[in-house]
């Protein structure tokens, strides 16, 4: 009986020494990994800026990109310098467009659960709409601040940026943070699962901006809302809809909504998306001292409003009139490798749009298809072909989106991304 007890205490004492060297050792990871992306855009009869006056026009962007990621059970180190090329433009064989870091945080872990990111990094919410890191961009959209992660049973964020006087040496239209114009930004996100059919999100920000003028410094403008999915097999249905409120810079008070239904369903090789996008605008019998024109914030527009980017700048793009976009994207399967992808929106303003002071008739702006074609041969390549073209109403020309309603909009791109591991290192230690 002695030897039996004396051989259990042994057992727990070497089972005890094992799981606590295996608790304290430290587990590090290096990993690095390249990506190379020319990008070639035809463009032809549309206009992004008023200023836009060569057409057609072909021109050529790349983006290069180092990622370097060192994690452990306690700390994450991110950096992701990057080179913005651009080629072909107007007078210019090739120009540096940036040479920026898109990212650049670290990340220690409070808790198994509790994590604090510090630095520059994307912030991508939700489906993009509202806070997107914006992949498309060459230069991609990250923010300067600090974000407090929480994960267990739900998902929830905290996250505080700031902007800062950005050096000036090159292009900002090729920084991923130099377009910002707030002085500091507050999100709250939260991500809870009720059943296994219904996911909640929600998203509440505060945008300090500084005045240029007047006798309050700053002002803000409020953004609540937030979304709801449902799904069952293959059936999936969500709504989206923010309220905003506050101050813009013309020291109006804000009153302005967005909502945006949409259903799915999935056959196995194709899927089906069906919805449309409100974004409201100010009227004729809108107060002078309000303004019902939403801005979606830090999102992207192609992924909803259409790759030729015809509206992205609001309230400008649509003259404050608000837009209403219903849209059908379909996208098939061909095989491992293949995807091809068709997109078809209506373009509506909310309120007819003004001449010379007076409203005009009807509100229909116009017709947009996007065609593309993904093949993907090996895991590092990705080859992405896109074709879109627009028919424009003559409301269009007012927007100052089209110079001729009467010629057919184009665009076009042919995309290379080759992303390649360098380097992947794993290794266990002890503390």
């Amino acid at each position: 009986m002695k030897k039996r007890y004396l051989t259990a205490i042994l057992i727990q004492i070497c089972v005890g020494k094992g799981l606590f060297a295996q608790s304290d050792s430290l587990r590090r990871e290096l990993t690095v990994d390249f990506e190379i992306r020319p990008r070639a855009e035809y463009r032809d009869n549309f206009m992004w800026t008023p200023a836009d006056t060569l057409m057609p026009e072909v021109y050529t962007t790349q983006r290069n990109r180092l990622s370097i990621t060192y994690q452990s059970n306690r700390l994450r180190l991110h950096a992701s310098p990057q080179e913005i090329h651009v080629w072909g433009e107007s007078g210019q064989f090739s120009r540096v467009g940036n040479v920026n870091f898109f990212e650049l945080y670290a990340e220690p872990k409070v808790t198994p659960n509790f994590s604090v990111r510090i630095g520059r990094q994307a912030l991508s919410l939700d489906n993009g709409r509202i806070f997107s890191a914006a992949p498309w961009g060459q230069q991609s959209r990250a923010h300067e601040g600090v974000r407090f992660l929480y994960k267990k049973k739900f998902e929830t964020d905290l996250t505080i940026a700031f902007t800062r006087p950005y050096a000036q040496h090159f292009d900002p239209a090729y920084s991923p943070v130099a377009s910002h114009t707030y002085k500091y930004l507050f999100v709250h996100h939260l991500k809870y699962k009720f059943a296994n059919q219904v996911l909640l999100t929600t998203i509440n920000t505060i945008d300090v901006f500084r005045r240029a003028s007047g006798n309050r410094q700053y002002y803000e403008r409020i953004t609540n809302g937030g979304r709801l999915d449902y799904t069952s097999g293959w059936f999936y249905a969500t709504v989206s809809a923010y309220y905003q409120y506050g101050q813009n810079a013309a020291s109006k008070a804000i009153r302005a909504y967005y909502i945006q239904p949409e259903i799915s369903v999935n056959t196995g090789r194709t899927l089906f998306r069906l919805g449309a996008e409100i974004l409201s605008g100010s009227n004729s019998s809108t107060s002078k001292e309000v303004s019902a024109s939403f801005l979606p914030l830090y999102g992207v527009a192609w992924k909803f409003m259409g790759n030729m980017n015809l509206f992205t700048k609001f309230p400008v793009d649509v003259n404050e009139r608000g837009l209403v976009n219903p849209y059908l994207f379909i996208l098939y399967q061909a095989g491992k490798k293949l995807s091809l992808r068709g997109d078809s929106h209506l373009f509506y303003s909310q309120y007819p749009l003004l001449r010379d002071g007076s409203e005009i008739g009807g509100t229909y702006l116009g017709f947009e298809s996007d065609l593309s074609l993904n093949y993907k041969p090996v895991k590092t390549l990705e080859i992405i072909y896109g074709f879109s073209f627009a028919v424009a109403n003559q409301r269009m020309e007012l927007l100052n989106k089209v110079p001729d309603s009467g010629k057919i909009p184009v665009w076009s791109y042919l995309m290379v991304s080759f992303t390649p591991r360098l380097l992947s290192l794993k290794w266990v230690g002890t503390r």
